[in-house]
C-alpha cells in the first residue's frame, strides 16, 4: 500500500552510497523536503530531470531542499559509473543515494521511477506522484506547501 498524506517522513538511511551527501542539511526540521525516486534507464526519468533541477534552484530560497534516491530498475542500474555520468551530465549538486538495496524505496513505499515525495514542514507528506503525468502536478503542489499561491 502506498505511503499516504500525513504520513511521517522516513529517515533517509539505508542508502549504499551518497553522492553530494554534504548537501544534506543535518537537520530537515523547519524544511520541505523533495525527496525523487529515479533511475539511469529510465526515459521519463531523463526527460524531467532539467525541470526538476529548474525547481530546485528556483525554490530553493523558499525552503525547498530536494533529496534524490537512485533506485535501480535493473541489474544494469546498479553500476555506479552510469550514476555518476547522469549526476555531471545534468548539473545534479543535490544529495543522492543510491539505493541499490531497495531500503529507503521501502521505506517509502515506493516501487515506481520517477517518484516524487513532497514533504511539509513538519515532515508529512504533502503530496506524492509518479511517472511523467505526476510529474506535471508537481509544480503547483510546491508552490502550494510553499504557500506561493492560494490552496
Amino acid at each position: 500500500m502506498p505511503m499516504r498524506l500525513g504520513s511521517e517522513r522516513p529517515e533517509l538511511t539505508g542508502a549504499t552510497q551518497w553522492f553530494h551527501e554534504d548537501q544534506l542539511p543535518a537537520d530537515l526540521s523547519d524544511k520541505y523536503v523533495l525527496v525523487h525516486f529515479w533511475a539511469v534507464s529510465c526515459h521519463i526519468c531523463h526527460e524531467t530531470m532539467n525541470d526538476l533541477i529548474k525547481y530546485r534552484d528556483q525554490y530553493k530560497e523558499h525552503g525547498l531542499q530536494l533529496v534524490g534516491v537512485h533506485f535501480p530498475r535493473y541489474e544494469a542500474d546498479t553500476n555506479i559509473d552510469k550514476v555518476q555520468e547522469d549526476i555531471a551530465k545534468y548539473g545534479i549538486t543535490h544529495p543522492v543515494a543510491i539505493d541499490n538495496l531497495h531500503k529507503m524505496a521501502e521505506s517509502f513505499q515506493n516501487e515506481y521511477v520517477p517518484a516524487f515525495f513532497l514533504f511539509d514542514k513538519e515532515g508529512k507528506l504533502f503530496f506524492r506522484t509518479a511517472g511523467d503525468r505526476g510529474f506535471e502536478k508537481l509544480q503547483p503542489k510546491i508552490e502550494q506547501v510553499l504557500g506561493l499561491t492560494q490552496a
